[in-house]
Parts: C-alpha cells; sequence; structure tokens
C-alpha cells in the first residue's frame, strides 16, 4: 500500500519520532533517508512511502498520533 504524507499539523512536532514512525513503518527504508524524508515533510513537501502490509492499522494510528496528514494512493 502507498501513502502520501502530506504535512505535519502538530504545533512542535517531533521530528525524530516521525523519523521513527517513518522508518518502522515503510518498507526499504533506511535511518538517513526517513531523516532526510522528515526534513522535507516539516518542509512542506509531500512525501511517497510504501508501508509494510502487515501493519498498517498500526501505521496509521502511529501518523495521527504524530500529527502526520496522510492520503492513501493504492
Amino acid at each position: 500500500m502507498k501513502l502520501n504524507l502530506l504535512s505535519c499539523d502538530a504545533q512542535r512536532p517531533d521530528k525524530r519520532a516521525i523519523a521513527n514512525c517513518i522508518l518502522t513503518i515503510s518498507q526499504a527504508m533506511d535511518e538517513l533517508l526517513a531523516n532526510e524524508l522528515t526534513g522535507l515533510l516539516l518542509e512542506g513537501e509531500i512525501i511517497e512511502i510504501d508501508l509494510i502490509d502487515s501493519n498498517i492499522s498500526s501505521a496509521f494510528r502511529a501518523l495521527r498520533k504524530l500529527s502526520v496528514d496522510y492520503e492513501i494512493l493504492d
């Protein structure tokens, strides 16, 4: 399943927690790339990631907890 991460609406976003979330829920991701994508997301860029199929509901819950808006692509 693919997701677009649209924005983060948190007043004080936790960059490390968002990067760890992206690293945990996405396929073929390393820590450096997760940190880079988090920076881009917080700057306002839309990020596309592939989710690991085994924990989709946990991924959605984690993103909502971090105030990350997302869009399901397929």
